[in-house]
């Protein structure tokens, strides 16, 4: 089976390649359909809720490349900051007038965590739960209804950075599960307890089923 991935964030598509590893479906993303990235797209994160996101990803994605298409929309929910950043992860720093030196993913991603350290300074360790939460919607065309997925991993944020691995919010998220930060963590160990890992594998789940 093909199907698309409608996302262009490399390190989400480098763990969803590592959990389609040996199953039997062809992923392509959009470069490989030479989908380009269009201005629009800047709206398809503006709904209120992952799930709305999620499926307005997919739908999109599912019209331009006329394929089966999984979208995707997760983040970080910080109960001291009334479940903030939430579906505005992503350019939670943007959003409050944060300039972004440097390219790439990456460079947002550290104003992003300054940004999440200065307002959780004052905020002792056992107030500082947090969770990251994914939502998965799958559209076997752009008008199919959308099978949703959802999925969360519990932790909380460190005062500092630790690891080099992963990618976003991942050096501040200490897993519950792990006992260690998503970016020390191997992919492997994050694949198992991960809100996405979690919320993919039970699509995927669904999908197998239906092939059936």
């Amino acid at each position: 089976m093909k199907l698309l991935i409608g996302t262009r964030n490399d390190g989400k598509a480098r763990e969803i390649r590592d959990i389609f590893a040996a199953l039997p479906f062809q992923l392509v993303f959009p470069a490989d359909q030479f989908l380009e990235r269009l201005p629009e797209e800047q709206d398809l994160e503006r709904g209120s809720s992952f799930s709305e996101n999620a499926v307005a990803k997919a739908r999109y994605f599912a019209a331009r490349s006329h394929l089966p298409t999984l979208g995707e929309d997760s983040g970080l929910e910080v109960d001291a900051l009334d479940g903030a950043p939430g579906v505005f992860s992503a350019r939670w720093a943007l959003m409050h007038g944060r300039e972004v030196t440097g390219q790439g993913e990456g460079a947002l991603d550290a104003q992003n965590n300054a940004l999440l350290l200065e307002r959780l300074a004052l905020v002792p360790d056992e107030q500082r739960t947090a969770r990251f939460r994914c939502v998965v919607a799958y559209v076997e065309t752009a008008t199919a209804k959308p099978e949703l997925v959802e999925a969360t991993c519990e932790g909380s944020i460190l005062a500092a950075p630790r690891g080099g691995g992963g990618f976003g919010y991942d050096p501040l998220f200490l897993s519950t599960d792990l006992g260690i930060s998503f970016a020390e963590a191997g992919l492997a160990a994050k694949q198992r307890v991960s809100h996405r890992g979690r919320a993919i594998r039970a699509l995927i789940e669904v999908l197998v089923r239906r092939s059936k």
